[in-house]
C-alpha cells in the first residue's frame, strides 16, 4: 500500500512541473504577441504600408526555327540591355540623365544630319532655351494672338539649320540617348541599347541611382545561324508598329513587347511568342530591397519545322552568284536571277533563292515569255478549239488590231508537241484567235468579243496558279500584274507570256500543277510546329501537323496532262528540243520548258529569261523555275536561265545520294537587333 502512494506521489510531482513549464510558454507567447500588437504594432503597420511591390517582366524567349533536317537556323542569343521607364519627368531632367548615362554607352550617330529633324529642333530648344525663346517673344505671341502651341511651333520652325548644324559629337550622341527616352511609353520601359558589354552594364548598375528610369535587364535577340541565307524569309522582330498597338494590346500584349513583323516572324507570330515570367521585388519607399524577390519563369514559344533544305539553299544560292558573276556582262542593269524549287506531290518548298534578294522569288512579278505554254496549250484542249494532235501552219503573221508576230523561227507545220518542243508562238496565237472565232484574212478587223478571250485564258492561267496569289503561307505575296483588256493584239500576246506578269513562286506552282495532272497544291515553309522540350533546349514533341492543301483540280481529260508532260518531256529530250542541249549530265530523265520575254529595262531593248522544270519525268519528286530578268538580246547572252536550272536540278539530285551539311559561315552567325532593322 504504502509503495502504490510513494508511486502516485511521483507523478503528480511531474505532472505539476509540466504543467508550470506550459504555462510558462504561454505566458512568454502572450507577452510577445503584446509586445508585437501594442508596442511594435504601428512600426510593422506602417512597414507594410510602405513596402513597395514592383513587377518586372522577364521576357521568353521565342521558338526557334530548323530546316526539314533538323539544322537549326533561327536561335535566340541572350544579352543585356538598357532600358529607360519615363515617369513623366520634365525634359530638362530626361536631358541631364541621358548626358550622364552617355558616359557609360554610346548610341549610333552616323548619318544623323539626314534623319530626326524635328527631334533635332527640339533638342536644340533645350539646350539653348534663351534663344529659343527670342525667336518669338512673348510680345509677339500675344500680338498675334498665338495659343502657347502655336508659338512653340513657329519657335522650331525658325531654328536655322546652321543651328542645327552645331551640335558636337558629344551632343549629337546625347541627343541619341535623349531621343530613345522619348520614344517609349510612359511608365513603360523601353528599350534604349540592346546587347551591352558586361563590363558597360555593372558600371551603370553601380551609378543607378544617379540615373533615374534607367535599369539593366536581361533579354534575347534572334541569331541566324547560317548568316543571311534566307533570313529575309525567316522575317524580323521589333517593336509593335503603332498601328497595330490596340489589336495587340487586345490580345494581352504589353506596349513594350516585341513582335515578328514581317514574314515568318509576323506570319508565325502567335506560335513563336513565348510566355513572358515575371520577378517580382519588394522594396521600401526610399527603394532598398526588404524581402527576396519571387520569380515566376515562363516558357519559350513553339518550334517551327520549316520545308527548307538549308544545304540545297546554300548550293542554289551559289549557283545563281557564280552564274550571274560569271555572266554579268550579259545583263543590262544589275544581274539578278531567282530559283524556286519544291516538292509537286506536297507543295513544300525546298529552296526559294533570290541574287539581289530571297524576298522576289514571292513579291516580284515578271513576263515570263513561252514557259507559260502548257496552260495555253490546255486551253486550246479543253475548249476544242484546237484539240490534242491539230496542227498549224507556223508563219510570221501581221493582223489589224495587232504588231506583227512570230516564232524565233518560221517552223512550218506544228502540232500540239512540236509547239511546246520547239516553242511555236503562232500555235499560241491560233488557240486566242479560235477562242473568239478569228479568222485571219477573213474576219479583218472584225474581232468580234475579243474580251471574252481574256477572259478564257485567264480562267484556265489561274486554275495553274498563274496571277493569283499560290497561297503560301507567307505574308506580302505579290499576285503579278494583270494588264487589264487593252486591245486584240494584247489578248494575242497574253497567250504566249508578253503581256500579263507572273512571280517565281507562281511558275514553280504552275509546273508543279502539271506534274500532279492537274491537282493544285499551295506552297508550303512550315511543315509543323513543336513544343519546346521544358527540360532542354531541344524540341519536344510535335503540337501540330501541317497536311498538304489541295485548291483546285483542274478538271479535265487525263491525256491532256499526259499530252503536255510529252511536249515538257520533249523540250529537253526531243532532236528539236529548246533545251536539248541541258540537263545531259544528269542520270535522272527531267522535262521542262523554256521561255524568253521581250522587255525594256533602262530604255533599252532586254530578254527575261526563265525555265521550268520537274524530275524524274515518270515519277516528278522536284519541280522548279527559274527567272533571269534584263539579259541583254544578244544571242551570246542566251541560257543564262537554263544553266541556272540544269544546275540546280544537279545539286537536287546530288544531295540526294551524299549530304555534308549546310556550311556556317566563316565570321560567325547573323545577329540582327530589331531596332536598327525598324530603323532602316
Amino acid at each position: 500500500m504504502s509503495e502504490k502512494k510513494i508511486h502516485k506521489s511521483h507523478l503528480s510531482i511531474r505532472l505539476n512541473i509540466l504543467f508550470f513549464v506550459v504555462f510558462l510558454l504561454f505566458s512568454a507567447l502572450i507577452l510577445r504577441l503584446g509586445v508585437v500588437q501594442i508596442v511594435q504594432g504601428e512600426e510593422f503597420q506602417n512597414q507594410l504600408e510602405n513596402e513597395v511591390s514592383v513587377s518586372q517582366e522577364v521576357e521568353a524567349p521565342r521558338g526557334l526555327m530548323y530546316d526539314r533536317y533538323g539544322n537549326l537556323l533561327v536561335d535566340n542569343k541572350l544579352q543585356l540591355t538598357v532600358t529607360y521607364t519615363n515617369r513623366n519627368r520634365p525634359q530638362e531632367e530626361l536631358l541631364a540623365t541621358a548626358a550622364d548615362l552617355n558616359e557609360f554607352i554610346t548610341l549610333d550617330t552616323e548619318g544623323i544630319e539626314s534623319r530626326y529633324e524635328r527631334d533635332r529642333r527640339e533638342y536644340w530648344a533645350l539646350l539653348n532655351p534663351e534663344e529659343f525663346e527670342e525667336k518669338l517673344t512673348l510680345e509677339q505671341q500675344n500680338q498675334q494672338e498665338l495659343s502657347d502651341g502655336e508659338a512653340h511651333t513657329q519657335r522650331i520652325e525658325a531654328i536655322t539649320q546652321e543651328e542645327l548644324g552645331s551640335f558636337s559629337e558629344e551632343e549629337l550622341e546625347v541627343f541619341m540617348i535623349w531621343r530613345e527616352f522619348n520614344s517609349g511609353y510612359n511608365d513603360v520601359p523601353h528599350k534604349v541599347l540592346r546587347g551591352v558589354e558586361y563590363e558597360e552594364a555593372a558600371q551603370i548598375m553601380e551609378h543607378m541611382e544617379y540615373l533615374p528610369g534607367v535599369d539593366i535587364i536581361r533579354d534575347s535577340t534572334r541569331r541566324y545561324v547560317y548568316g543571311d541565307h534566307m533570313s529575309s524569309i525567316f522575317g524580323r522582330v521589333g517593336s509593335i508598329p503603332r498601328d497595330d498597338l490596340s489589336g495587340f494590346l487586345a490580345k494581352g500584349y504589353q506596349r513594350n513587347d516585341e513582335v515578328g513583323n514581317s514574314y515568318l516572324e509576323a506570319q508565325y507570330e502567335n506560335v513563336l511568342r513565348g510566355r513572358n515570367g515575371s520577378l517580382e521585388n519588394y522594396t521600401d519607399q526610399s527603394g532598398n530591397i526588404i524581402r527576396s524577390p519571387e520569380e515566376e519563369p515562363g516558357s519559350r514559344g513553339n518550334d517551327l519545322m520549316l520545308t527548307f533544305d538549308m544545304e540545297l539553299q546554300q548550293r542554289v544560292s551559289e549557283i545563281i552568284d557564280e552564274v550571274l558573276e560569271d555572266r554579268s556582262s550579259d545583263f543590262i542593269a544589275d544581274p539578278d536571277a531567282y530559283v524556286v524549287m519544291m516538292e509537286p506531290d506536297t507543295g513544300e518548298v525546298l529552296s526559294m533563292a533570290g541574287g539581289s534578294s530571297d524576298l522576289g522569288t514571292f513579291t516580284q512579278g515578271y513576263v515570263v515569255g513561252s514557259s507559260m505554254k502548257g496552260a495555253t496549250v490546255l486551253a486550246g484542249y479543253d475548249t476544242g478549239v484546237l484539240p490534242p494532235g491539230s496542227g498549224i501552219y507556223d508563219r510570221p503573221i501581221n493582223l489589224p488590231g495587232s504588231q506583227p508576230i512570230r516564232s524565233v523561227n518560221q517552223l512550218g507545220y506544228v502540232d500540239d508537241l512540236t509547239a511546246l518542243e520547239r516553242s511555236s508562238n503562232i500555235y499560241m496565237v491560233e488557240v486566242a484567235m479560235r477562242l473568239v472565232d478569228y479568222v485571219p484574212g477573213v474576219s479583218g478587223r472584225n474581232w468580234g468579243n475579243y474580251t471574252r478571250g481574256y477572259d478564257i485564258l485567264r480562267s484556265y492561267y489561274q486554275q495553274f496558279g498563274l496571277g493569283v496569289e499560290t497561297g503560301i503561307d507567307l505574308p506580302s505575296e505579290f499576285a503579278g500584274i494583270n494588264g487589264g483588256i487593252i486591245d486584240p493584239g494584247s489578248m494575242l500576246f497574253l497567250s504566249f507570256g508578253q503581256f500579263d506578269t507572273y512571280t517565281p513562286m507562281q511558275l514553280a506552282q504552275y509546273v508543279s500543277t502539271i506534274a500532279n495532272d492537274g491537282v493544285r497544291i499551295a506552297p508550303r515553309v512550315v511543315s509543323e510546329i513543336i513544343d519546346p522540350d521544358p527540360q532542354s533546349e531541344e524540341w519536344g514533341t510535335i503540337s501540330h501537323q501541317f497536311e498538304p492543301e489541295v485548291l483546285n483540280i483542274i478538271d479535265v481529260d487525263q491525256t491532256y496532262f499526259d499530252r503536255i508532260k510529252t511536249g515538257f518531256h520533249r523540250v529537253i529530250n526531243g532532236n528539236q528540243g529548246t533545251a536539248r542541249a541541258y540537263f545531259n549530265n544528269l542520270d535522272v530523265e527531267m522535262a521542262g520548258k523554256t521561255g524568253t520575254a521581250q522587255v525594256t529595262v533602262n530604255g533599252e531593248e532586254a530578254h527575261n529569261q526563265t525555265f521550268v522544270g520537274f524530275g524524274p519525268y515518270e515519277d516528278p519528286e522536284v519541280a522548279f523555275s527559274v527567272v533571269a530578268p534584263g539579259v541583254d538580246t544578244d544571242s551570246d547572252a542566251a541560257g543564262i536561265a537554263n544553266t541556272i536550272a540544269e544546275r540546280a536540278a544537279e545539286a537536287y539530285f546530288e544531295l540526294k545520294e551524299e549530304r555534308e551539311g549546310p556550311q556556317q559561315p566563316e565570321d560567325g552567325a547573323e545577329i540582327i537587333d530589331p531596332e536598327e532593322e525598324t530603323e532602316n
